[in-house]
């Protein structure tokens, strides 16, 4: 059925449900799919993920810590493929019942802490090591305002802009409009706030940045849903000023290249279990 003239039903059935590029991997329920165990490392922290932009936000957090010399943050990295529906393993679903990477196993505690979701991952290893959260209340609760924000504001750009201008099986005017104007909005919001800042909570680099820059930096380098013309994103020019300053960090492009097997091989780093795999 068309665009023009689709009804919802009264009771939604699964068989109805869109396709896209993600469609044999959606479903409306939860749990394992399948029996598998996670593979384990040697360090002190197990990462199961993949080099999307919520995947970068946590390599580039732990190589960012091993570049101050703290090897208690030493990280393997595992791969889960979602093309494939790793997620959903048994062994990926106890680490996280959401079923979405990245996700993260403290084993250095007992027992072993879990950890999922990319912002509680963040703000997890901030925490334990000290580091890219300010102590002072007033510089925290503005780092933690932007980390939020980045997780509220996300879905608009992912799930809505980039799914129905990249990904949906048809493209619908309406949706792209729809959210395009809203990710236009976010960019703004941004703009302003780095025309004030080095930084996107200040004066310090934090886990703001580190939340923030694989989805808008990356958008308007052109790396994400390659929009950037279509969005106009030079506009918003102390966005992109900041986006290149992070993206120059070593430890941003060590992080980014983790579990990542798209795109440049020589920038693909399919598992991490030390600074030599570089």
């Amino acid at each position: 059925m068309s665009a023009d003239n689709y009804q919802p039903p009264k009771v939604w059935q699964p068989d109805q449900a869109n396709g896209g590029k993600f469609a044999t991997i959606n479903r409306p329920t939860a749990g394992a799919t399948h029996d598998k165990a996670l593979p384990v490392g040697k360090h002190p922290h197990q990462l199961y993920s993949l080099a999307t932009p919520n995947g970068q936000k946590v390599t580039i957090l732990f190589e960012e810590l091993l570049e101050l010399g703290i090897s208690d943050a030493e990280y393997d990295a595992f791969i889960v493929d979602i093309m494939e529906g790793e997620q959903f393993s048994s062994g990926f679903v106890e680490v996280n019942p959401n079923s979405k990477i990245p996700a993260l196993l403290d084993v250095s505690t007992k027992p072993a802490t879990r950890v999922f979701e990319s912002g509680s991952i963040l703000l997890y290893l901030a925490e334990k090591f000290g580091h890219f959260l300010p102590s002072e209340p007033a510089k925290r609760t503005e780092c933690l305002n932007w980390l939020f924000w980045q997780m509220g504001s996300a879905p608009m750009l992912g799930g809505g802009f980039g799914h129905f201008y990249a990904y949906a099986p048809e493209k619908l005017e309406y949706p792209i409009n729809r959210y395009t104007m809203e990710v236009k909005r976010q960019l703004d919001v941004l703009d302003k706030q780095l025309a004030q800042h080095e930084f996107i909570a200040g004066d310090d680099y934090t886990i703001a940045d580190m939340a923030i820059f694989p989805w808008y930096g990356a958008l308007v380098l052109n790396e994400v849903y390659e929009a950037a013309e279509f969005l106009q994103t030079h506009t918003y020019k102390h966005v992109v000023a900041w986006a290149n300053r992070i993206n120059e960090r070593p430890a941003v492009k060590r992080g980014r290249r983790v579990n990542k097997v798209w795109g440049d091989e020589h920038q693909q780093l399919r598992e991490r279990h030390s600074a030599d795999d570089f």
